[in-house]
C-alpha cells in the first residue's frame, strides 16, 4: 500500500462539542492537502466547499434520537453535500434484545439517501455477543460499513474488535488511533478505514520506505 492509498483510508475527524466552523474548515483543508477524507459535524457540512470526501454523523453521539429524526438528519446531510454518513445505533435497544428495531432503524436511514452508511456500534459498551448482533443488524440492513466507536465512550478501537467485526462488513476503526503504527495495526487486522482526529500525524508518519 503506497502513501496515497494509505491516506485515502483515513477519515480525518473533528466532532467535539466545541468544534467551530473554522475547525471544520481546517480539517477539510488538511484532508484535501494530504489525500484523506474528512468527518465533520452535520451543522457545518453545507458551509464547506470540499474536494475531499466529506462524512458526517447521524444520531451522534449516543444514538438515542427518534428514528424519524435520524432519517431527517440523513436527508439534510445529503442535501447539504455530505458524501458519507456515520450512524450511531441505539445501544439501549440492542442491550434490551430488540435487534429487529436496531436493524429496521438502520435500514430506514440507509434507504433515506443514496449515501453509504457506516454504522457505529460503540464497541466499548458491548459484549462480544452484542457486537456480533449489532454487526449482523447492520449487514442485514444493507449498511456499507460498521464502525467501532464514537470516541465519546471509554475505550476505542481494538485489533480484536476489528477482527470480529470484519466477519460481517468492512470496518472503520475509530477511537484512540493516533499514529501510523496504530493505524497499520488496525488495517492489518482488517480495517478498511481509520477514523481519527490525528489524521495529519498518522499520514505524516508514513515511512519513506514502508518495508522498513
Amino acid at each position: 500500500m503506497d502513501r496515497e492509498e494509505f491516506a485515502a483510508r483515513i477519515d480525518h475527524t473533528v466532532l467535539g462539542p466545541e468544534t467551530t466552523p473554522a475547525d471544520a474548515e481546517r480539517v477539510v483543508r488538511e484532508a484535501e492537502e494530504r489525500g484523506m477524507n474528512a468527518c465533520i459535524p452535520p451543522c457545518y457540512v453545507a458551509g464547506v466547499d470540499a474536494e475531499a470526501t466529506v462524512a458526517t454523523v447521524i444520531g451522534f453521539p449516543h444514538g438515542q434520537h427518534a428514528t424519524d429524526a435520524k432519517r431527517d438528519e440523513a436527508e439534510t446531510a445529503w442535501r447539504d453535500g455530505a458524501d458519507e454518513l456515520d450512524l450511531v445505533i441505539n445501544v439501549g435497544r440492542l442491550k434490551a434484545g430488540d435487534d429487529a428495531a436496531v436493524r429496521d432503524e438502520i435500514a430506514e436511514v440507509v434507504a433515506a439517501t443514496p449515501l453509504p452508511v457506516k454504522v457505529i456500534v460503540e464497541t466499548a459498551l458491548l459484549t462480544d455477543d452484542e457486537k456480533r448482533r449489532a454487526c449482523a443488524a447492520a449487514r442485514d440492513a444493507d449498511a456499507a460499513m460498521v464502525k467501532t466507536s464514537t470516541g465519546f465512550a471509554d475505550g476505542g478501537a481494538t485489533v480484536a474488535d476489528v477482527e470480529l467485526m470484519a466477519e460481517y462488513l468492512p470496518v472503520k476503526a475509530s477511537g484512540g488511533v493516533g499514529s501510523y503504527e496504530e493505524a497499520m495495526a488496525m488495517i492489518e487486522a482488517g480495517a478498511a478505514r481509520i477514523g481519527a482526529s490525528s489524521g495529519v500525524e498518522i499520514v505524516e508518519g508514513y515511512p519513506a520506505d514502508p518495508a522498513e
